[in-house]
């Protein structure tokens, strides 16, 4: 009874590292890290292997079966709460001010963000449009700047790659 019991956490537990890798891996290849994703990806498929392996072995075994299915349940949740710890990558805000674009602009240049400001018209009229670009560990910090300013800010944001020079605040 033990080893049927401990048999079929091994698979939950597996199957819970598995879909986190994938997780995580996804996220290496969105931003470019190759060796990240080969080794994250290289490590998923080894689990997923063994994992599935046993699992059609004993496919009538339904403790395996739904160990099995609820460690990819569970690991979609985990890989999704590493992944937003680990943070990785950039943040493009774009922040839209019917009234205090200048000031934010300002406020968020004074706590070091580098950002560019353009006039723009919205529907009811004049607006400024703040475009963002910072590290997705950083996003907390400017949405608090910015609705501490301007309650009424329309802010927005979209994952982005580094290509060439600019201003990266770390």
């Amino acid at each position: 009874m033990i080893s049927f019991f401990l048999a079929g956490l091994f698979i939950f537990a597996m199957r819970v590292l598995s879909v986190s890798l994938a997780t995580t891996r996804l996220m290496m290849v969105v931003q470019g890290r190759k060796l990240l994703a080969w080794i994250t990806g290289f490590l998923q498929a080894l689990i997923f292997i063994t994992i599935v392996r046993d699992v059609l072995l004993n496919i009538g075994d339904w403790t395996k079966v739904l160990a099995y299915s609820g460690g990819f349940a569970t690991g979609v949740i985990v890989g999704m709460m590493i992944e937003s710890r680990i943070a990785l990558g950039y943040i493009r805000l774009h922040i839209i001010s019917p009234s205090r674009g200048k000031q934010l602009a300002n406020r968020l240049r004074e706590n070091g963000f580098g950002l560019t400001e353009i006039p723009a018209k919205g529907k009811d009229g004049a607006v400024t449009l703040i475009n963002c670009n910072i590290t997705r560990r950083q996003v907390n910090q400017v949405v608090d700047i910015v609705t501490d300013l301007d309650p009424e800010a329309f802010i927005t944001a979209e994952s982005v790659r580094s290509v060439q020079r600019g201003f990266w605040r770390n």
